[in-house]
């Protein structure tokens, strides 16, 4: 458990200041799978794995609105969980990461009502493959990112002692200027040599 004392010598800066691992295997796997979202209703075809229109890099409304948008919103929010040191940073991109999974399990359920276009049909010959289509396009692929973005927003809900090392060690840095942990306080001027004994006897030649 984080001391008291502990949380307020940090100050906000402090307990704002993450190290980039903290969401860094979140934001991996959300920024994949975006790139998988997004682009996979048009390179899907070369593969013989698409939905209806199936040739490759046509672009239609649906498209638009339920793969690419949220493809999109996810590489966004992964390179933000990903890239950012800042917590607040990192978790609005969580929580973009979040909205754009939610957007792929629900969105195929809400194009006809919001007149989005028609989400197509799983070019599929077996009842499998339909299933590991609609898997892979929408509802799985949503729910990957939520189960990631979750999972990141939880680790960086949590001001563990790690982060309060993390924060100091930065604070110190900017104070002294120090960038290498082995530069002595002094910024890395030598020390002022002692002047020499004023005695006669101890006077260099």
């Amino acid at each position: 458990m984080v001391d008291h004392d502990e949380k307020v010598s940090t100050g906000t800066g402090g307990r704002l200041r993450i190290p980039r691992s903290r969401g860094a295997l979140g934001g991996l796997a959300v920024l994949l799978l975006g790139i998988w979202g997004a682009l996979i209703p048009f390179v899907g075809p070369y593969f013989d794995f698409a939905y209806t229109p199936d040739e490759p890099w046509v672009w239609t409304s649906a498209r638009g609105w339920l793969e690419v948008l949220p493809g999109a919103v996810a590489i966004v929010g992964g390179l933000l969980m990903l890239m950012s040191r800042n917590r607040v940073v990192a978790s609005f991109g969580g929580w973009l990461s979040v909205a754009a999974g939610a957007w792929f399990v629900i969105g195929p359920f809400l194009a006809d009502l919001l007149r989005l276009g028609d989400v197509g049909e799983p070019v599929a010959t077996s009842d499998l493959k339909r299933a590991l289509l609609q898997l892979t396009f929408f509802y799985g692929l949503g729910a990957l990112i939520l189960f990631f973005a979750a999972s990141s927003l939880g680790r960086l809900s949590v001001l563990s002692t790690r982060d309060i090392a993390f924060a100091e060690r930065a604070r110190s840095v900017e104070q002294r200027g120090v960038i290498d942990e082995g530069v002595p306080a002094t910024g890395g001027y030598a020390t002022p040599r002692q002047p020499y004994p004023t005695d006669a006897r101890h006077r260099p030649v």
